[in-house]
């Protein structure tokens, strides 16, 4: 028996010790030899030329890592970038993380496993490892530290040498075994199925982050705050956060579809930003942006009675001047990333003459992480999994992140051989109910739920 025969059998943790690990599995990755292959090209750059699902060599384990039998991962958006190696090629990142030698030289290769999200099994520990044993079911925060920085003891992502892992890394987890720091490793919620926990960490952490940490937004109870994408990734535990907490959800989204999911969610208000003029770029015309954010910013009202306190924005160029311009005299917007375009512009005398705040967020430390499962737990938050593909369809499945076409988490089947395994505690999750915990299930396109 193979060594992921027995983790699918759910053999018992001598017996995963005692079988060998393979010299090489199956993995989605880049080939340095595409790194070219959209120069030039201006229009679309379709990931699914680039991406590539085929065997990598197993690499050694380092002492304070741990090797993960990945059951499940999901999809985010920083896989988009890799594959049309935009802004900059990931085999940047992976020659300047090879650099700092020792076992950083084993991600600097010719090829680039990706991936920011896993759940799955240890399989095989380091020997500096010390609070996880092989048997034991995971999920992988994104945030690779480097915890022997003295910053890092304050919070992990203030470290220096911090990392996105599968995207500033190699072996990350779009595949069937990955590589992973003890320092990264989440418990598995006991109720949740392999590809409901993989869709949990790198979106529901930093939505954690950005909202309830005291280094965010520090949402509190009554707040209003203005969630873009409000049925993407992000948008969705973003949603699920701010009503879990007392505050009042107001999402912005792009098609009536999105809305339905959004309110699914619990939103307040659902602005479909197509029906009211809220789109395109704005990002070069501060004028159109002012509009914009008088025309939202009336419709906030209108729907809640109030500004927003918070502005949750992910979208960046497209959206962040309006964020800027709509959230109260004192309020606070907060951004982690920038699908659309990192230049943001907008117009400063919004800010500081309204005392605002901008406030930069990035994934989540190993408490925050930590904390956010327990939500998981409580049934508070639930999955925000709607689609679901096997390894071998990655590219499909990342061509819909890429397009917008998809809502919520799109989730990937790596060695679970059939979604809902995984689940250790099905009495929690009888507690929780199957219709809560598969709520954003129903919103897979039709040609996703069909196959």
């Amino acid at each position: 028996m193979s060594l992921s025969q027995a983790v699918r059998a759910g053999a018992a943790p001598e017996e995963l010790a005692a079988i060998e690990p393979p010299a090489e599995f199956l993995a989605a990755h880049l080939r340095i030899e595409d790194e070219k292959a959209f120069e030039g090209i201006a229009g679309d750059r379709d990931v699914r030329k680039t991406l590539h699902v085929g065997p990598v060599p197993l690499p050694e384990l380092a002492p304070d890592e741990v090797l993960i039998a990945v059951m499940a991962s999901s999809i985010n958006y920083n896989t988009v970038w890799s594959a049309t190696f935009e802004p900059m090629s990931t085999f940047g990142f992976l020659k300047a993380y090879g650099r700092q030698g020792g076992w950083a030289t084993r991600h600097d290769r010719p090829f680039h496993v990706l991936g920011s999200d896993a759940a799955g099994v240890i399989v095989r520990v380091g020997n500096g490892v010390r609070r996880w044993r092989i048997g034991d079911h995971v999920m992988v925060n994104a945030a690779c530290v480097e915890d022997q920085e003295a910053s890092a003891q304050a919070d992990g992502m203030l470290s220096e040498n911090q990392l996105a892992w599968g995207f500033e890394t190699n072996y990350g987890g779009l595949a069937e075994y990955t590589i992973a720091r003890a320092s990264q490793l989440i418990p598995k919620p006991a109720h949740l199925t392999w590809e409901e926990a993989a869709a949990v960490p790198a979106c529901a952490g930093t939505a954690y982050r950005m909202l309830v940490s005291d280094r965010g937004a520090r949402m509190k109870q009554g707040d209003v705050v203005l969630i873009w994408g409000a049925s993407g990734g992000l948008g969705a535990y973003a949603v699920q956060l701010v009503k879990n907490g007392g505050g009042i959800a107001v999402g912005v989204v792009g098609s009536e579809r999105k809305a339905e999911a959004a309110r699914a969610l619990g939103c307040d208000l659902v602005i479909n930003r197509a029906e009211i003029g809220l789109g395109g770029d704005t990002g070069d015309d501060p004028a159109a942006v002012v509009e914009q954010g008088k025309r939202l910013g009336r419709l906030i009202r209108q729907g809640v009675g109030e500004d927003p306190h918070i502005a949750f924005d992910y979208v960046g160029r497209s959206t962040f001047g309006v964020s800027v311009f709509v959230v109260r005299r004192g309020g606070a917007v907060v951004t982690c990333g920038s699908s659309t375009g990192y230049q943001h512009r907008f117009d400063n005398r919004y800010l500081w003459m309204r005392l605002k705040r901008i406030i930069g967020s990035h994934v989540a430390n190993l408490q925050e992480q930590v904390d956010c499962a327990r939500l998981f737990g409580q049934g508070g938050i639930v999955p925000a999994l709607t689609s679901l593909y096997p390894l071998k369809e990655v590219g499909e499945a990342t061509r819909s992140v890429q397009l917008n076409e998809h809502i919520g988490k799109v989730g990937v089947l790596c060695l679970a051989d059939r979604p809902g395994l995984g689940v250790t505690d099905p009495r929690r999750r009888a507690r929780i109910g199957e219709d809560r915990l598969t709520l954003m299930r129903a919103f897979a396109p039709d040609s996703v739920r069909a196959r």
